[in-house]
Order: structure tokens, then sequence, then C-alpha cells
């Protein structure tokens, strides 16, 4: 697994498929599992790249509270190490923020991608973030409907495997929560990158309000609601790929990778 370093913390990071690279950024506390659903469906076409938030999976997991501006600088030096000029960046909650200001500083992401996120750490609902923390089915609430719950145990379960050996630790997940929380968006309208905002429609850690206003907020956005809570692109991964593998399609700028 190749490591890139910034002030010396150690991020791990992991590619696959052959083409444009999109560059997935993790919600708080969850580690790469999250992403097996859209992983899938774009490795092939496209690049997929998928790195250890500092705290998460086997990145180092230095003392916190952390802040957005530093997980910037992490997956900056994730791209770097890589050699990734130009991106696509996908981030869920956290990694929404974190694909967002990135957006701002550098000038890698051809677009961005927003799951469940939000211009604001205010628009988030801290007493969810700390359910979603905690282990068993109850921690998944905020995440998936009772239907889902219903229809997919198996998934559910593996779920739950996934997080007992991905997930951030407890001092590491109070530290992503607190660079969340902490977070406030200052200009919107200078995020250049076509965006592409989706949001479940019965999402409990950040309302589908969060989601409107932010793709408002930015330039030529577009907004689509996906049926379910706060991982609806698991939930309702298919309708999410279709969303995502057409908007990435549209501007993927094929000849740089």
């Amino acid at each position: 697994m190749p490591t890139a370093i910034n002030d010396g913390v150690e991020l791990r990071y992991e590619t696959g498929g052959d083409g444009p690279t999109v560059a997935f950024c993790n919600e708080v506390g969850y580690g790469a599992w999250l992403w097996g659903w859209q992983h899938g469906a774009l490795a092939g076409p496209y690049e997929a790249l998928v790195a250890d938030l500092r705290g998460t999976g086997r990145s180092d997991a230095p003392d916190g509270p952390y802040d957005v501006a530093t997980l910037v600088a992490d997956l900056e030096a994730v791209l770097a190490d890589h050699g990734a000029r130009r991106v696509h960046l996908v981030g869920a909650g956290l990694g929404g923020m974190v694909a967002l200001e990135h957006a701002r500083e550098h000038g890698r992401a051809r677009s961005v991608t927003l799951l469940g996120s939000a211009l604001s750490g205010d628009a988030v609902d801290g007493g969810m973030l700390d359910v979603m923390g905690g282990r068993g089915p109850e921690s998944l609430s905020p995440c998936f409907s009772e239907e889902f719950f219903r229809s997919q145990r198996e998934v559910i379960a593996g779920i739950e495997k996934w997080r007992d050996e991905e997930d951030a630790g407890e001092s590491a997940r109070e530290a992503q929560t607190a660079a969340m929380l902490g977070y406030d968006c200052p200009a919107p309208y200078e995020i250049d990158p076509p965006a592409l905002v989706c949001h479940g429609t019965d999402d409990p850690v950040v309302g589908p309000d969060a989601g409107r206003d932010l793709a408002t907020a930015l330039p030529g956005a577009r907004f689509e609601s996906l049926p379910g809570r706060h991982l609806a692109f698991v939930e309702s991964s298919r309708v999410a790929n279709d969303a995502v593998a057409a908007f990435v399609e549209e501007h993927a700028g094929r000849g740089e990778a």
C-alpha cells in the first residue's frame, strides 16, 4: 500500500483501475469500505484512489483535534505522492468538506461530487454523529432506512465486520468529528469546478435542506436526491453510481491523467 507523508504523518492509500483519477474522501470515522459500491462502478474506465484519513485504517493517528485545512493538506500530499495532475473528487460528509476546500486551494479538481455534505458544521447533527461512532446495528440507524436493514441483512453484517477492521478508533474519530463540526465554507462562489450534490431524502445527520443550500451556493452545481438516509449512496448505489459516473464522464478530460 503506497504511503504519502504530510508533516510527519504517514497516510496510506490504494488505487485501482486505469484512466482519469477519481479520488474518494471519507466520512467521519469510516474506513475505505465506505467506497466499495462506487469503487466497483468506476474503477476500470477510471483510476479509483481511496485514502485513509489520518486516524483511520492504516494511516497514522496523531493526537487531535483535527481541522479541515489539515485534512486538505493530507489529501494534497496523497495526490502529489501519486503524481495525479488532475482529479475528480468524491467526498461524503466530512470528506465532502475536504473536497470543497481542496478544490478552492489547489488546481487539481476537474469536478467535485458531494454526498451528504454541507457548507458548515452548523448544519450537522452532532448527536447523530455520536450514534454513528458506536458499534452494532443501532450505530448504522442514521445511515440506512429500516427497509434496507430488513432486506439487506448480509450487507449490514458485512459492514459491521469491515467497520471493526478499518474504522477510526475513538480518539481519532472524535478528532475527525471536531473537524466536521468546526468547518465553515467562507466563499463557496470561489469554488470553480463543476459540482454534483447528492443527498439522501431522509438524512438525519445532514438534513436535505443543507444539501440544497450547498448546491445553490456553488456556481453551476446540480442537486440530486437519493432514496435513503445519510449513506444513501450505498443504499441506493445503483442510482448514485449512474449519477456519479455520468457526471464524471461529462467532465472527464481524458487527455490528462
